[in-house]
C-alpha cells in the first residue's frame, strides 16, 4: 500500500498537463454554457426575423474574429514565450503584433462598410444599427486576442480562463438585463454581443505587473514565416463552420427569411459536441501528445490515433443523441414556436459538426508538423464540397445541411490524407511539443 501511494504520488507530480490546463478548460466551457444562455433568451425574445438577423452578426463575429486574430493570438504566445524562455522581454514584440492585429480588424472594418449594403440586406435582414455593434466587435475581439496572446505567453493562464468565462458571464449578464425589461431591438443584442470582451480584458488585467518587459525590437518575421498561410487556414475553418447558416441566409427566398432564424435553434443543438469537446481539450490532448519520450515519431502517431477515436467516438454519440432527443432538447430550450427542425435536419446538422471537429483535430496535427499551406488546401476544398453539393439541391434546409456534413467530411479526409503522408516521412523531434503549445489555446468557437 505504501509503494502504491507512493507511486500515486509521484505520478501526480509529474503530471504532463502543461500549467493553466483546467483553468483554460473551465473558461472555456462557462464561455460555451454562457453562449447557450444567450441565444435562448435572445430567441425568445425577438421575433424569427430579427432572431436571424442577430445569428448574422454572430457568424459575422465568429468567422472573422477567430479567423484573423486567433493566428496571432497563437504567434504572440509562441514567441513571447520563447523570449520569455531566453530572458528576453516582449514589449516591442507585442507592440509589433498589435500594430499588425489593429491593420486586420480596419482591413476588414473597411471591407465591412463598402459591403454594407449586402450586408445590412443579406446577413441583417434590413437591421442597419447591427453593422454598427459589427464595428465594435472587430475593435473589442482584436484587443481580446492580443490581450490573450500576452497572457499566455507569459504564462498567466490563470487570467486567460478568466478572460473566457468574464467575457461570457458579462455577455449572458447583459442579455439578462435585456431580457428582464422586455427589449426587442436586436441591435441592443448585437451590443450585448460585441462589447463584453472589453469588461473581459479590464477583469484578466487587473492585478497584472510585468506583460510589458522592454526588450529588443521585433520584426514582423519573429511571429512567423507562414503567418499569412495560418491566417488564410483559420478564416476557411471558421466559414466551414457556419457554411450552413450562412448558405441558408443567401439562398432564402423572400418568404422564407422568417425560417432562418428557427434554423440557427437547430444548429446551435448539433453543435452541443463542440461544446463538450471544448470543454475536454485542454486537458485531453496535451496529456496524449505529452506521451512522447525517446520515441517521438511512434508516440505522435499513437496520440493522434488515440484523439481521433475519440473524436469519432463523440461524434457518433453526439449525432445519435441529435437524431433522438434534438427536437425534444431544442423545444425545451428554445420553445415550440421557435423550434421546427427535425429528427433528420438535427442528425445532419450534429454529423457535420462531428466532421468539422475531426478535421480542426487534425489540421492540429498536420500545422504541427508544418503542413500550414496543406490544411489550408484542406480547408478549401471542402468549402468548395459544400458549396457544390449545396447548389446541386432544392429543399433549403436540406441542401444546407447535406452541405455541411459532406463539406466536413471531404476536409477530413483531406487533412487525414495530408497527415498520414507526412507522418511517414517522419515527425520532426519538436511537433510534439509545438502540438502541445497550440492546442491548450486553440478554443473551438460556438
Amino acid at each position: 500500500m505504501a509503494n502504491r501511494a507512493q507511486r500515486l504520488l509521484s505520478a501526480a507530480k509529474n503530471s504532463p498537463l502543461p500549467e493553466g490546463t483546467y483553468a483554460i478548460g473551465a473558461g472555456l466551457l462557462i464561455a460555451g454554457v454562457s453562449a447557450y444562455g444567450f441565444q435562448i433568451l435572445a430567441a425568445r425574445q425577438l421575433s424569427e426575423s430579427e432572431y436571424a438577423a442577430l445569428n448574422g452578426l454572430w457568424a459575422i463575429v465568429f468567422v472573422v474574429a477567430p479567423g484573423f486574430f486567433q493566428p496571432l493570438e497563437q504567434e504572440v504566445s509562441r514567441a513571447l514565450a520563447h523570449r520569455r524562455a531566453l530572458g528576453i522581454g516582449g514589449a516591442p514584440l507585442v507592440r509589433r503584433a498589435a500594430l499588425l492585429g489593429g491593420i486586420l480588424a480596419g482591413s476588414v472594418a473597411l471591407a465591412s462598410i463598402i459591403g454594407a449594403p449586402k450586408l445590412v440586406d443579406e446577413l441583417f435582414h434590413g437591421e442597419s444599427l447591427l453593422l454598427v455593434a459589427l464595428l465594435i466587435a472587430l475593435v473589442s475581439y482584436y484587443m481580446a486576442h492580443t490581450t490573450r496572446g500576452t497572457l499566455s505567453g507569459n504564462g498567466r493562464f490563470g487570467p486567460y480562463g478568466r478572460m473566457h468565462a468574464s467575457e461570457g458571464i458579462v455577455r449572458l449578464l447583459f442579455c439578462l438585463g435585456l431580457f428582464a425589461v422586455g427589449v426587442g431591438t436586436p441591435w441592443l443584442y448585437g451590443l450585448a454581443l460585441a462589447l463584453p470582451p472589453f469588461a473581459a480584458i479590464a477583469i484578466a488585467l487587473r492585478g497584472q505587473r510585468g506583460l510589458m518587459i522592454p526588450g529588443p525590437e521585433a520584426p514582423y518575421s519573429e511571429l512567423s514565416s507562414a503567418l499569412s498561410l495560418l491566417l488564410l487556414g483559420s478564416v476557411l475553418a471558421q466559414l466551414l463552420s457556419y457554411s450552413s447558416f450562412l448558405a441558408a441566409n443567401i439562398l432564402a427566398e423572400p418568404g422564407e427569411k422568417d425560417l432562418v432564424g428557427k434554423f440557427i435553434t437547430g444548429l446551435f443543438i448539433a453543435r452541443i459536441p463542440i461544446l463538450l469537446f471544448q470543454a475536454v481539450q485542454a486537458a485531453l490532448l496535451p496529456k496524449l501528445a505529452h506521451l512522447a519520450g525517446e520515441g517521438r515519431h511512434a508516440d505522435f502517431r499513437v496520440g493522434m490515433r488515440k484523439l481521433v477515436l475519440i473524436v469519432l467516438g463523440l461524434g457518433i454519440v453526439g449525432t445519435i443523441a441529435a437524431a433522438l432527443i434534438g427536437p425534444f432538447v431544442g423545444e425545451l430550450l428554445f420553445g415550440k414556436d421557435k423550434f421546427i427542425l427535425g429528427h433528420r435536419d438535427l442528425a445532419l446538422l450534429a454529423a457535420g459538426s462531428a466532421g468539422f471537429i475531426l478535421a480542426l483535430t487534425l489540421a492540429q496535427g498536420l500545422i504541427a508538423l508544418r503542413g500550414y499551406a496543406t490544411a489550408a488546401i484542406a480547408w478549401l476544398v471542402g468549402i468548395m464540397t459544400m458549396v457544390a453539393v449545396t447548389a446541386a439541391g432544392h429543399d433549403l434546409f436540406l441542401r444546407v445541411e447535406l452541405g455541411f456534413f459532406v463539406g466536413s467530411a471531404v476536409a477530413s479526409i483531406a487533412m487525414a490524407i495530408a497527415l498520414l503522408a507526412r507522418m511517414r516521412s517522419g515527425v520532426p523531434t519538436d511537433a510534439v511539443d509545438e502540438l502541445v503549445e497550440n492546442i491548450p489555446h486553440e478554443p473551438l468557437e460556438i
